[in-house]
């Protein structure tokens, strides 16, 4: 990607969020501003201070697949933002439109369907570099010499 390609990238995401912030701050229903910006910045020490590590010593330490290690991340995503809904089922404080559908369910079911994607992705993969003429025996990759070793 060329460094024009990048800085307009660059500009442009810059621009929206500048644009959400303004649509966000400017909100007539947000009684105090600050509070947003605390729990905005509160979010975000949360996610990088403490979810992303744990979520790479986890996959680093106890999986070695990159599918498996990919599904874990969708999990973990989907678990974040759905575990609230599903905890606060069948509390609705008497207004059954506040929560009205089954999540718990929902969310096994994401789960689920993102599991059997996985499996099908590394099944995929499997049969990829398997060998035909060699039985189930893995392909090797070979990769080139660096450009200064070649003769």
């Amino acid at each position: 990607m060329t460094a024009a390609v990048r800085g307009l990238l660059l500009a442009a995401g810059l621009a929206l969020i500048g644009y959400g912030l303004y649509g966000l701050l400017g909100d007539p229903y947000l009684t105090d501003p600050v509070d947003v910006l605390v729990w905005g910045f509160g979010g975000l020490v949360l996610h990088d201070g403490l979810w992303v590590p744990l979520l790479c010593l986890l996959g680093a330490f106890l999986v070695r697949g990159p599918v498996l290690r990919g599904w874990l991340v969708v999990a973990a995503a989907v678990t974040a933002v759905g575990l609230p809904a599903v905890l606060r089922a069948g509390d609705d404080g008497g207004n059954p439109s506040v929560l009205p559908l089954p999540y718990l369910r929902n969310w096994l079911l994401v789960l689920a369907a993102t599991a059997g994607l996985a499996l099908l992705v590394a099944l995929v993969g499997r049969w990829r570099r398997r060998d035909p003429a060699a039985g189930y025996r893995d392909r090797r990759v070979r990769r080139r010499a660096p450009r200064g070793d070649r003769s």
